[in-house]
């Protein structure tokens, strides 16, 4: 059974538990990551969240994902494929680790998603009434989805598209 969401008050280490990672992660893999960026609520600060870091690499090319693997498997992580989204590789937290303390994902250079959430990020960083808002919403469906993470997550969606939206508004070359 997963463990119950659960949202806590922005933690001001979170960036340094990133910056922490993220160092291990570019010593592993070298000129394969074209960006190692900190992604999702904890990247925001004074946003609430889940107290799990998530970091997204984006290769220079579809070809390093064999070579980015081998790299990441030496630091413990251990390919998971896709889990569905295509573009996007996920890899499990090596042992050692809070079970969930952080997400790791690598992705292609052509992949969408990474530009969305890149979007999504800043435009919260940019707009602190609106990552108020959000803090908000996450967690009373922390509380109305507490052990259903799919419906949570399916929830937050219409207002994650709206941010969006408004975030391409903003920067219309995106």
């Amino acid at each position: 059974m997963a463990e119950p969401i659960v949202i806590l008050d922005h933690n001001p280490l979170w960036p340094e538990l990133y910056q922490a990672l993220h160092n291990r992660i570019d010593a592993a893999l070298g000129s394969l990551a074209a960006r190692i960026e900190h992604i999702g609520s904890t990247a925001v600060p004074g946003l609430a969240a889940k107290p799990i870091i998530d970091i997204i690499v984006v290769l220079h090319t579809h070809h390093d994902l064999v070579s980015a693997i081998e790299a990441l498997s030496g630091l413990g992580y251990r390919h998971e494929g896709d889990l569905g989204i295509k573009g996007r590789e996920a890899f499990a937290t090596p042992s050692g680790y809070s079970r969930h303390d952080h997400h790791l994902y690598v992705c292609t250079p052509d992949w969408r998603g990474y530009e969305d959430q890149i979007a999504f990020r800043d435009y919260l960083r940019a707009h602190s009434g609106t990552a108020r808002a959000y803090g908000r919403l996450k967690r009373a469906l922390a509380a109305s989805h507490r052990d259903d993470r799919r419906a949570y997550s399916e929830a937050k969606s219409d207002f994650v598209n709206a941010v969006l939206r408004r975030a391409r508004r903003e920067d219309p070359l995106s």
